[in-house]
């Protein structure tokens, strides 16, 4: 998927001993969004930023190692050791021992000639290399953050490279001293090395002015050569995967709060510890009243989290792997009051919100390092999907941009319209890349991510078991058996039957006031074998769409 950008020249940091500038380049492309003040948190800005900066290069998967020079080396050995062994066979040993020993001295000399001589050219090698790795560091970031200024918050939005992480930077009004102007909207952002390092630089001292520059608006038939264009063709992996971080965030959760002290011991332990053996989770001990305890295997470490008490009415244990990733928040420990840990399940990705005053960061994990949120994490799959004309989705759009943020219960009160209609809508524009959850609000925030509609044909079926359940239910393979109403606690159970080549499988799940779903079985073997973590099944997904036309 080919997106194309064009940048009002590329973003700078301007620093002098009075004052600083930076100086954002936005994408001409788009319709005009800019904001311009000056920053009155310097220090928690810096760290706060340099911590997104971090989820940005983050490439956390498995990287062999480079066995080139041992080939070589060990191909040079094997005629060695070949004739070795032929010695040993030989009657005439010692004639045949003192040849060989001639050769391998003749040989140990040829190769340090060989090293003195190549020396110039491997130091010249990794020169170059590390040459173009400085050079072209740029390419290496799949893709420019994406910035949003809405009327209360301006906030930041990237993917890791490895598309495992998540980073959100929100910023309300609070944090600069003074605006001098702004326009409401989404666009990308020039971004580069260079620029994290000048970030580096800010000082309390230092007047810093905040700008997403508006002037790269401004019509310049002139100076058309200033503007800096540029083309990425992205997988389709990485949008999907983009897509359904908002749609994770709409999922229950195990919600509590940790102290900073105790984020900064777990991450002394992380660099203090590493795993060289299964098991590699983090176990999340939660019991009602008491302080949180967090174990991490396989050493078996355990930390008792002493100013933070579960206050949920269950007692729970969740696992969570890819925890190394954690250490993302190290920059943000001094500058953090609390940290509110949102826990989807185990082996389900998992949030770390962390209030940072007037400002937060969201980190958001998929459930294992090496699991990216496409594969592994289709969460629009979960999400509400309650049928809603195009109309009515268009109403709740517009509704929601009156304000450009606005809980789903408020919207469906101002709008006269049902809730679950509300939230089918706004899922709908959630995977379109249209409307993102901040979990740190509980709002919803309207969130262009791209200037054209991306090909959502193309992406509607995320995965395999989508179009075989669309192609279940076109067939009429599904049947509901019982459909039971539990009033108590405010949730539907179904139980189903669906007919897949010649075989019938057993489906049963429990759906919530909000049409997500809490709970699903099913005797298919992909069922079995992965139950929730890779999401539903096709005979799952078959089964509740066919109980939504009930």
């Amino acid at each position: 998927m080919q997106f194309n950008y064009k940048y009002g020249g590329s973003s700078t940091v301007t620093s002098n001993a009075k004052s600083t500038g930076l100086s954002f380049a936005p994408d001409t492309l788009r319709e005009p969004t800019f904001f311009v003040g000056k920053l009155g948190r310097h220090i928690p800005f810096r760290e706060a930023i340099s911590a997104l900066h971090d989820v940005v290069v983050s490439d956390l998967r498995f990287k062999p190692q480079d066995k080139t020079a041992y080939k070589e080396w060990a191909a040079e050995q094997e005629k060695i050791w070949l004739g070795e062994y032929m010695a040993d066979l030989m009657k005439d040993a010692p004639r045949v021992n003192a040849r060989m020993k001639e050769i391998k001295t003749d040989l140990t000399e040829l190769g340090r000639e060989r090293s003195k001589i190549m020396a110039p050219f491997y130091k010249s090698r990794a020169e170059y290399f590390q040459y173009i790795y400085q050079r072209d560091r740029d390419a290496w970031f799949v893709l420019d953050p994406v910035i949003t200024v809405h009327p209360d918050e301006i906030f930041f939005e990237c993917f890791s490279q490895d598309e495992s992480t998540y980073g959100k930077l929100g910023a309300n009004y609070e944090v600069f001293q003074h605006i001098s102007e702004f326009e409401c909207g989404t666009t990308n952002i020039d971004y580069s090395a260079a620029l994290y390092n000048e970030f580096q630089k800010i000082r309390t001292y230092k007047e810093t002015e905040f700008r997403v520059d508006p002037s790269g608006f401004e019509i310049q038939t002139q100076d058309e050569d200033l503007y800096k264009e540029v083309k990425i063709d992205l997988p389709d992996s990485w949008v999907r995967g983009f897509l359904q971080v908002s749609s994770a965030m709409t999922l229950p959760a195990v919600t509590f709060d940790l102290d900073p002290a105790d984020i900064y011991n777990m991450c002394l332990v992380l660099r203090r510890n590493k795993a060289k053996k299964s098991p590699r989770f983090m176990r999340y001990i939660l019991k009602p009243g008491a302080p949180i305890e967090i174990e991490f295997m396989p050493w078996g470490k355990r930390i008792k989290c002493s100013r933070s008490i579960y206050k949920g009415k269950e007692s729970r244990e969740v696992k969570v792997w890819g925890r190394r990733r954690l250490l993302i928040l190290e920059r943000l420990i001094p500058i953090a009051r609390k940290f509110r840990v949102h826990l989807l399940g185990t082996g389900l990705p998992s949030f770390y919100v962390a209030d940072l005053g007037d400002m937060n960061f969201t980190l958001g994990l998929s459930g294992w390092t090496a699991n990216d949120w496409s594969r592994a994490g289709n969460f629009d799959l979960l999400a509400p999907r309650a049928k809603t004309d195009n109309m009515t989705k268009q109403t709740v759009f517009n509704g929601l941009k009156e304000n450009w943020q606005e809980t789903s219960q408020s919207l469906a009160t101002r709008l006269n319209l049902d809730h679950a209609t509300v939230l089918g809508a706004l899922s709908a524009y959630t995977q379109a890349g249209r409307v993102i959850y901040d979990l740190d609000k509980n709002v919803y925030r309207v969130r262009e991510l791209t200037q054209d509609p991306l090909p959502m044909d193309d992406l509607r079926f995320a995965n395999d078991r989508e179009a075989l359940a669309d192609t279940l239910l076109n067939n009429k393979n599904v049947t509901i058996q019982f459909l039971v109403e539990q009033l108590e606690e405010e949730k539907i159970k179904i139980t189903g039957s669906v007919k897949d080549r010649r075989k019938r499988f057993n489906t049963s799940l429990v759906i919530d006031q909000d049409e997500r779903i809490r709970a699903a079985s099913c005797t298919c073997h992909f069922h079995k074998q992965n139950q929730l973590r890779k999401g539903p099944c096709e005979h799952i997904l078959a089964t509740r769409r066919r109980s939504a036309n009930i």
